[in-house]
């Protein structure tokens, strides 16, 4: 059985994926990356140093979530964000990534992304501070969400 870790600390820099992540984003100018939903385990656990075996997911033919925060005046334009997600697909041994820039993300994706598992962080300070920021974000949010569902409801039941 594979242990708890926490997701919110990005992993040391033991293996050679992580130090391929981690040139990864300095070349790009990306300064968080994290992987979130249903394989978001199983990825983690492969930078954790599991063997695939122990790793397997029952989604393995999904595609993988990654969510990004590229530095402060960093944009990344189409041809950085198809080379990223590439260079993910290839680091990763996906045959898919769906990319999410955090910056331009909707409060609650943004909200998803950051409950996933944290791969590689440049400053773990400013990382804090942006997840509070979306946690603040998304909080505020949140009566407005749930009164758009209810009227949805209402709407569906007529």
């Amino acid at each position: 059985m594979l242990e708890e870790t926490s997701s919110r600390k990005p992993f040391e820099d033991t293996s050679s994926l992580g130090a391929q992540l981690a040139k990864l984003a300095s070349d790009l100018g990306v300064q968080e990356v994290y992987v979130f939903g249903s394989r978001a385990k199983e990825i983690a656990a492969r930078f954790r140093g599991f063997s695939s075996e122990e790793t397997l997911s029952s989604d393995e033919g999904a595609d993988v979530d990654v969510g990004v925060r590229p530095r402060q005046r960093v944009r990344l334009g189409a041809p950085q964000r198809v080379a990223l997600a590439l260079a993910l697909e290839e680091l990763l041994d996906v045959d898919r990534v769906d990319l999410v820039v955090l910056p331009e993300a909707g409060a609650f994706l943004a909200l998803a992304v950051i409950s996933g598992e944290l791969l590689y962080c440049e400053s773990p300070g400013d990382q804090a501070e942006y997840e509070l920021y979306v946690l603040r974000r998304a909080g505020d949010l949140l009566p407005l969400e749930r009164e758009r569902r209810d009227a949805i409801l209402r709407q569906g039941a007529r």
